[in-house]
């Protein structure tokens, strides 16, 4: 499996037989660029997640790639005139050798004021290979068989002790920082060295920013 960080909560994963976005939103640049992709992947609805103005760019460009996005941002596509399959927490399918599933439900806890919307938590397991957690934007779901965590490292709805429970509760054997646009150089910095010294004895933290694809086994 190969995964580029393109920016904020984005990815582009990469395995033998699929080619996969995850979460191209307004705080990422050039994924509308991209090509060849065998599907979008969307967690939840807030734009530094889901690019509403440049998703149809993006899939003109990956003609026949499948959109496939919590069931709240599915029904915003639809209405926008895209082919969206909704893929409710429990649920899972297949994109080429990844098996896609959907944990969680539910957008953590902004202020007791904000409404909560849904959110899931996304699997991705190649066959034969290590399975990817990308868990949006919640660290309520902590699932086992975890090999690489996409770890949000910094949101209006997290605290840096949050941040390392959940590290410490999923114990992946690798994991790398995302959901980090908000932080200066500085800050990043920070919050990656609490990270390292604080994470689970085991588990290989990586810096994946302006890293290209990078493979994990």
């Amino acid at each position: 499996m190969r995964i580029t960080h393109v920016g904020h909560a984005c990815l582009l994963v990469e395995t033998s037989g699929a080619r996969v976005l995850v979460d191209p939103g307004t705080f990422t640049h050039g994924f509308e660029e991209l090509t060849g992709l065998d599907a979008v992947l969307v967690t939840h609805a807030h734009p530094d997640h889901y690019d509403a103005e440049r998703m149809p760019q993006l899939l003109e460009a990956n003609d026949g790639a499948r959109l496939i996005a919590e069931p709240e941002v599915s029904v915003e596509l639809k209405r926008a005139g895209l082919d969206a399959v909704a893929l409710h927490p429990g649920e899972s399918t297949s994109v080429g050798d990844l098996a896609v599933s959907a944990v969680g439900g539910l957008h953590a806890t902004i202020h007791e004021d904000v409404p909560r919307i849904g959110n899931v938590g996304l699997l991705l397991a190649e066959e034969g290979g290590p399975t990817l957690f990308h868990p949006g934007d919640s660290y309520e779901s902590t699932p086992a068989g975890v090999d690489v965590l996409a770890v949000p490292l910094s949101a209006p709805w997290a605290a840096i002790r949050e941040t390392v429970t959940f590290l410490r509760a999923v114990a992946p054997r690798a994991a790398f920082p995302i959901h980090d646009a908000t932080l200066s150089p500085v800050g990043r910095g920070l919050y990656l060295r609490v990270l390292g010294s604080l994470g689970p004895e085991g588990t290989q933290l990586s810096d994946l920013a302006e890293a290209g694809a990078t493979s994990f086994d």
